[in-house]
């Protein structure tokens, strides 16, 4: 179901409330997951990331019901493990020339992962789509989790996009984080961190004042 962030921006991702383990059984997830997907809607038409590969089709289909696909203009991969890009390749069937941004790790990462001659647009720390009355920002950032990890902040509605940077697997109802559980968001959190972060937290350090010296204006993390 889409739920409205703001009324450029729609979540269009999957809650997963069955999810018990991840990373193939290497990691428990009690409390299931969620995968997370933005339409943003300007004078151009951008979704950003899809949701893990068992959702594909439902995902194209409840897209579907929320904008006509031929009207999206651009595809933005922040990260491209199977459960933030599990749907492109249902999704490019029906709109097979839409270029997708990535950085350089990503594209080899999206080929290596489905073998697609996609329209590719390779990104850097400070490139910008401008999509009308606000541009997207965007900003590298490796190794947090994967190689190819990047941030896309937007303009005017000064929301950054930071993926798994700041990530836990949580499924809930509710879409901001302060009307959820506070202790189970923030257990997940602290496990999501200590397991996969904590070999990184010096670029984690550094990204946060990386993204402090740019001086964009922030009012919330998804």
């Amino acid at each position: 179901m889409a739920k409205a962030i703001t009324p450029k921006v729609t979540w269009v991702g999957k809650i997963d409330w069955e999810l018990d383990t991840f990373h193939g059984d290497e990691y428990s997830t009690h409390h299931g997951s969620s995968y997370n997907a933005y339409l943003v809607r300007d004078q151009k038409t951008v979704l950003i990331d899809t949701v893990w590969k068992p959702f594909d089709e439902e995902f194209v289909a409840q897209l579907k019901k929320v904008v006509d696909l031929r009207s999206i203009d651009a595809i933005i991969c922040n990260h491209n493990e199977i459960d933030h890009s599990g749907g492109l390749v249902e999704l490019l069937r029906e709109i097979p020339d839409t270029p997708i941004y990535c950085t350089a790790n990503g594209e080899k990462i999206l080929r290596g992962h489905y073998h697609q001659d996609w329209n590719y647009i390779t990104v850097k720390t400070g490139d910008k789509l401008n999509i009308g009355d606000s541009d997207l920002v965007f900003i590298e950032a490796p190794m947090l989790h994967w190689p190819d990890t990047m941030f896309t902040y937007m303009t005017g509605e000064n929301i950054l996009f930071s993926n798994d940077g700041f990530g836990q697997h949580y499924a809930t109802e509710f879409l901001f984080n302060d009307l959820a559980d506070q202790g189970e968001l923030l257990t997940e959190a602290l496990k999501y961190y200590a397991n996969i972060l904590t070999p990184f937290s010096s670029q984690v350090t550094r990204k946060i004042d990386e993204i402090l010296a740019l001086e964009l204006p922030v009012i919330r993390k998804t």
